[in-house]
C-alpha cells in the first residue's frame, strides 16, 4: 500500500494534514516497507559471495517468497491497527457532536431567558470541517490503552505543624498566686502527725499551690501504705514547671524527703539515713558513709542519696556499695540543666544500674527489686512490682518533646503555673513552635528594671546603688570568675561596704562559709558568677543586679529568681550597653516578662563618687599585678 493510499484511507484534511493516529500509522507503513527494502539489499549482498548462480537464485526465490509471507502478515497488522484506529476516531467524533450540540443547546437557553432577549433559536450546525480533528488543538484525542502524562499545577504545599503530645498540650495548671491560693498544712491528707508537726516547728503552717497539687498526687503511689500504684499500676512519672521560689523542693520532700539540708531537717529524728554525694568529701569518705561490710558482703547504708550526676556515676563504676535495685524514686531537680547534661550518658548508667542485667533480670524477681516497664497485661502486673517512678522539677522546663524524650518517661503528667504558654497549649490543636518554647514564668512579687550604660560607668552605678540608694543585701551576678575576683577587689578598695566573691575560685567550703554569712547580713554584697544562680535559697535577698547581662534566657530566669521568692517583693536590675538593648529586650519580652522599665541614671548622681574611684583603679591596678605573681 503506497503512502498516498493510506493517507486518503485515513481520512486527509483537504489541505492534506492528518490526524495524529493517522501520522502514526503512516511512519509505521515506511519504517515497515524501509526495513523490507535493507532486507533485501544485505541477503543480496550475501548471495553474492556465495558459489554457483542457482544455488544463489534458489535463495533469492525462497527469500523472495518468505519476505511476502512477512510483507503479508505484517500487512494485515497495519490495516488491523488502522481499522482499530478509524474506529476509535469515529467513537469520540460521536461523542464530541453530543457535547457540542448539548453545550449549545444551554447556552442558547440560558440566553433565551434572560430579560430583553429575542427568542428566535436557531439550532447551530455543525460544518464537516468540525468533524475532522485538528492536530494544532491543545487536547489532542489520545488512542485507547495510553497513559496520558502531565496535567501537574503548582499548588501550594501545606505547611506541616508538629503537635504537641497530650500531656504536654493539657496540662495540670497550677495557680501562681502564692498569697490568696494557700492550703493549710491540716488539711492534706496522707501526712503523719510528726511530720506535720515539724512543719510547724520550722514556721510552715500553708502549702503553696505547686506543694498542694503536687503532693497528693505522688502520695497517691504510697496508698494504703504500698508503694505500688491504683491497682497495681506503675504510677505515673510527674514533671513541674514552677517559677523560682515557688516551693518545688519541699513538694517532693514531704513525699519522698529528699535535698540533703532540707532533708537532714525534717529526716531528724526518724530511722532515714541521708548521705550526700557531691564530691565535697574524698571518695573514701563517702563511701563509709554510703556503706559498710558485714558478714563479708558490702551493704548500702543510705535510705536517701542526694548526688549529682557525676559523682552518681562514679559510684556506681566502682561498685562502692550504691545498691540501686529497689531504688523507688528518681527525683531531677533542675531538670533542664541535667537534661542539657544528657550526652554525658548519666541517666542511662542510672537506669541499667536499677534494673540490673539481662542475666539478673532473668532470676526471680521478689517485690521489692526492680524489672524494666512493659506493656500493661494481666502477667505483668501479677505479681505487683515495686516500679521506679521520676520526678522532675524546673523552673525553666523545656517543652520540647525531642529533649524530654531522651528521659524515657512512663506516662507523664505536666504541672505548670499559668500563663500564656500554658493558654496557648490548651488550644484545640496546640503546636510546636522552636521560638514559642522558651516562655516561662516569672515571679508575680518582682519588679524588673534596666540600666542604660557604658562600660566605664558600670562600676559606679553598683557604687551608688550600694551606697546612695541603700539596695542592701544586694547579690550582684558577672558572667566569669575574673571579672567576679576583680569587681570584689575593687568595691573592697573603694572602702565602706563588705563585699565577698562566690565563684570556682574557692573551696566548697569556703563558699559554704561566704553564703552563710551573706544569709546573716554580714555581708552587703556578694559578687558572684551563675555558680549561686540555680538552686541555692538565699534568705533575705532584697534585690538582684545583673552587672553582666546574661546571653541566654535561662540564665536570666535563674538569676532574678534568688529574690522576690516564695510571694515576697523583690528588684532586679540589668546593666545594659547601647549594643545590647535592643537583644535582651527582645529575649526578655519574648520569655513571657510581665515587663521591666528603664531606669536612667543621671551623668551628675555620679560625680560625687569619680574622684574616690580613680584612686580605687590605681589602686586595683597594684593589687592585680601582685595577685598574678603570686599565681606564678
Amino acid at each position: 500500500m503506497s503512502l498516498f493510499r493510506v493517507n486518503r484511507y485515513l481520512g486527509d484534511d483537504e489541505d492534506g494534514s492528518i490526524s495524529k493516529e493517522s501520522r502514526a500509522q503512516v511512519l509505521l507503513s515506511k519504517l515497515h516497507l524501509k526495513a523490507q527494502e535493507n532486507q533485501k539489499q544485505r541477503f543480496a549482498e550475501c548471495c553474492e559471495t556465495q558459489s554457483g548462480h542457482q544455488t544463489k537464485r534458489k535463495a533469492y526465490d525462497d527469500s523472495s517468497q518468505e519476505s511476502q509471507r512477512c510483507k503479508k502478515r505484517k500487512s494485515k497488522a497495519v490495516l488491523d491497527n488502522i481499522h482499530s484506529v478509524e474506529d476509535e476516531v469515529k467513537r469520540r467524533k460521536k461523542v464530541e457532536m453530543e457535547n457540542q450540540k448539548n453545550s449549545h443547546s444551554d447556552c442558547e437557553i440560558n440566553r433565551l431567558q434572560e430579560p430583553g432577549v429575542v427568542s428566535s433559536y436557531r439550532e447551530v450546525e455543525k460544518t464537516p470541517d468540525d468533524d475532522i480533528p485538528n492536530p494544532s488543538s491543545k487536547t489532542p484525542s489520545t488512542p485507547s490503552g495510553f497513559t496520558v502524562l502531565g496535567g501537574f499545577e503548582n499548588r501550594p504545599v501545606q505547611k506541616v505543624h508538629r503537635v504537641l503530645p497530650d500531656w504536654l498540650a493539657q496540662p495540670n495548671v497550677i495557680p501562681r498566686d502564692l498569697k490568696n491560693k494557700l492550703v493549710p498544712c491540716s488539711n492534706m491528707g496522707g501526712l503523719s502527725v510528726s511530720l506535720l508537726k515539724k512543719l510547724h516547728h520550722h514556721g510552715i503552717q500553708h502549702f503553696f499551690p505547686v506543694q498542694a497539687e503536687v503532693i497528693p498526687v505522688i502520695l497517691e503511689g504510697a496508698h494504703n501504705a504500698l508503694l505500688i500504684g491504683q491497682a497495681g499500676y506503675q504510677p505515673r512519672d510527674i514533671c513541674v514547671s514552677a517559677p523560682t521560689g515557688s516551693g518545688k523542693t519541699l513538694a517532693f520532700v514531704i513525699p519522698v524527703l529528699q535535698v540533703f539540708k532540707v532533708f537532714t531537717s525534717y529526716a531528724e529524728g526518724s530511722t532515714l539515713k541521708v548521705v550526700m554525694l557531691a564530691g565535697q568529701k574524698s571518695f573514701e569518705a563517702e563511701l563509709a558513709l554510703l556503706s559498710e561490710h558485714r558478714g563479708g558482703v558490702r551493704r548500702c547504708l543510705a535510705d536517701i542519696v542526694v548526688a549529682t550526676p557525676g559523682r552518681l556515676v562514679d559510684h556506681i563504676t566502682k561498685n562502692s556499695g550504691l545498691c540501686l535495685h529497689h531504688l523507688r524514686f528518681l527525683i531531677i531537680d533542675e531538670a533542664d540543666k541535667m537534661i542539657d547534661s544528657m550526652r554525658q550518658s548519666w541517666l542511662s548508667r542510672v537506669v541499667k544500674a536499677v534494673y540490673g542485667t539481662a542475666e539478673a533480670r532473668a532470676e526471680k524477681v521478689s517485690f521489692s527489686r526492680q524489672k524494666a516497664p512493659l506493656y500493661v497485661t494481666a502477667a505483668s502486673l501479677s505479681p505487683p512490682q515495686m516500679p521506679l517512678q521520676k520526678l522532675l522539677f524546673s523552673a525553666t522546663l523545656t517543652q520540647n518533646p525531642e529533649k524530654l524524650q531522651q528521659l524515657g518517661l512512663h506516662q507523664p503528667r505536666l504541672f505548670s503555673s499559668t500563663n500564656a504558654a500554658a493558654t496557648r497549649h490548651l488550644s484545640p490543636q496546640p503546636t510546636v513552635d522552636s521560638h514559642k518554647l522558651e516562655h516561662f514564668d516569672f515571679p508575680q512579687s518582682l519588679t524588673e528594671f534596666y540600666v542604660p550604660c557604658t562600660l566605664s560607668q558600670k562600676p559606679l552605678i553598683l557604687l551608688l546603688f550600694i551606697l546612695r540608694l541603700k539596695l542592701r543585701p544586694i547579690l550582684c551576678f558577672v558572667n566569669s570568675r575574673m571579672t567576679a575576683h576583680r569587681l570584689h577587689l575593687l568595691i573592697r578598695l573603694f572602702g565602706g561596704i563588705r563585699v565577698a566573691e562566690f565563684s570556682s575560685r574557692l573551696s566548697p567550703r569556703e563558699r559554704q562559709k561566704k553564703l552563710k554569712e551573706f544569709e546573716q547580713g554580714k555581708t552587703h554584697v556578694l559578687i558572684s558568677t551563675d555558680a549561686a544562680a540555680r538552686g541555692i535559697d538565699i534568705a533575705g535577698v532584697k534585690c538582684v543586679v545583673n552587672y553582666d547581662a546574661p546571653q541566654y534566657i535561662r540564665t536570666y530566669i535563674h538569676r532574678i529568681g534568688r529574690t522576690a521568692r516564695a510571694g515576697k517583693p523583690g528588684l532586679a536590675f540589668t546593666f545594659l550597653l547601647g549594643v545590647q538593648k535592643k537583644d535582651f529586650l527582645q529575649m526578655v519580652t519574648e520569655a513571657g516578662s510581665r515587663g521591666i522599665q528603664k531606669q536612667i541614671i543621671a551623668p551628675e548622681s555620679l560625680k560625687s563618687l569619680e574622684d574616690r574611684y580613680e584612686q580605687t583603679l590605681q589602686e586595683l591596678a597594684s593589687a592585680v599585678k601582685e595577685d598574678s605573681a603570686n599565681q606564678i
